[in-house]
C-alpha cells in the first residue's frame, strides 16, 4: 500500500490550501482515513479523521477552519485548510487504516509527509 500526498507549500495566514492523499496498491478495504502533523520539536498530533461512513473528528485547534473529506471511489482523502495560522506550520502526514485482503487484519499505513508553511 502506498500513500502519496500533494498540495503542500507556502500559504499566507487567512488564505486556503487543500491537501490530497491517494492510496494505491493491494487494498481490499479502507476504514478510517486521516491527517496528522508534526511541527519542529513537537510530537506528531492528530489533525482530523474520517471513517468509512463519513463520521469526522477534528483537533480542537482546527475545528471550524479545516475540513476533511474523502472520495471512496478514488481511495483519496483531502484536507481543506481555510484561514490557516502560523501555528499550523508543520509536516502533514496522511494515514489510512486498511485491509489488503478480506481475511487479513487492518493495519495502519502512512504517507511520506508534505510540508505546509503558513507565513506572510
Amino acid at each position: 500500500v502506498q500513500l502519496v500526498e500533494s498540495g503542500g507549500g507556502l500559504v499566507q495566514p487567512g488564505g486556503s490550501l487543500r491537501l490530497s492523499c491517494v492510496a494505491s496498491g493491494t487494498i481490499y478495504s479502507i476504514n478510517a482515513m486521516g491527517w496528522y502533523r508534526q511541527a519542529p520539536g513537537k510530537q506528531r498530533e492528530l489533525v482530523a479523521t474520517i471513517t468509512s461512513s463519513g463520521s469526522t473528528n477534528y483537533a480542537d485547534s482546527v475545528k471550524g477552519r479545516f475540513t476533511i473529506f474523502r472520495d471512496n471511489a478514488k481511495n483519496t482523502v483531502y484536507l481543506q485548510m481555510n484561514r490557516p495560522e502560523p501555528e499550523d506550520t508543520a509536516v502533514y502526514y496522511c494515514n489510512i487504516r486498511a485491509r489488503t485482503a478480506r481475511t487479513w487484519p487492518e493495519a495502519d499505513y502512512w504517507g511520506q509527509g508534505t510540508q505546509v508553511t503558513v507565513s506572510s
